[in-house]
């Protein structure tokens, strides 16, 4: 028997020491340890708060908008911007309009619509008693038909202002009796400055801001 083991009847032989668990270390922010058996909770990133929608850029017409130095003013006295009716594209007989009536009474004043010259005054079968008016810089010809008459003393090669008087709203040319109005249109000149040739610019939207 081996006494160095037994004494005293108690086992003296040193105890194992007591089993220790390994100590738990937290995992990282947003991971949960592998042997937990807990979902992933990885945080997701917020969205950044949507901006409201644009706010749509309200179109306005070109009001007071010159085509030379000056924005034109309405070439009919009394005439009102609500009466106006846009009928640059429109056809008349076998042609397209490319001009405004602007309806009035017989005898309205018709008044210069732009500082400028009288360049022509002329008498046609479509258009009757006839003013072509070049602007300041002659790089714009305004024409006025279907006159009933000129204003008195107004000649070719006078300068007027605008809103002086040059004639009156009538129904010559080619227009019916029983609509009195002025035809309004607006060239835009070449380089050769020829009363009767140009570009035509739909005088409509100048006209919404006129005074």
């Amino acid at each position: 028997m081996d006494v160095a083991w037994a004494r005293g009847g108690q086992d003296d032989r040193p105890s194992p020491p007591p089993a220790t668990r390994p100590p738990v270390t937290s995992a990282p922010l947003g991971l949960a340890p592998l042997f937990s058996g807990a979902p992933r909770t990885t945080p997701i990133p917020s969205l950044p708060a949507l901006s409201p929608p644009p706010t749509p850029v309200e179109r306005t017409p070109m009001a007071g908008f010159a085509l030379g130095r000056d924005p034109i003013v309405m070439p009919v006295e009394g005439a009102k911007v609500s009466d106006l009716h846009d009928s640059f594209a429109e056809t008349r007989g076998t042609h397209k309009h490319e001009a405004i009536d602007i309806l009035a009474p017989r005898g309205t004043p018709v008044v210069a619509a732009v500082d400028g010259t009288i360049e022509k005054l002329f008498t046609s079968k479509p258009g009757g008693l006839t003013i072509y008016e070049f602007d300041r810089d002659r790089n714009y010809c305004y024409y006025y038909a279907h006159l009933d008459r000129y204003a008195e003393d107004l000649k070719e090669g006078q300068i007027v202002h605008r809103n002086d008087r040059i004639g009156y709203v009538g129904s010559t040319g080619d227009a019916s009796a029983e609509a009195p109005h002025l035809h309004f249109s607006i060239l835009q000149l070449g380089p050769e400055k020829r009363w009767w040739v140009g570009s035509p610019i739909n005088p409509y939207p100048y006209l919404l801001g006129a005074r």
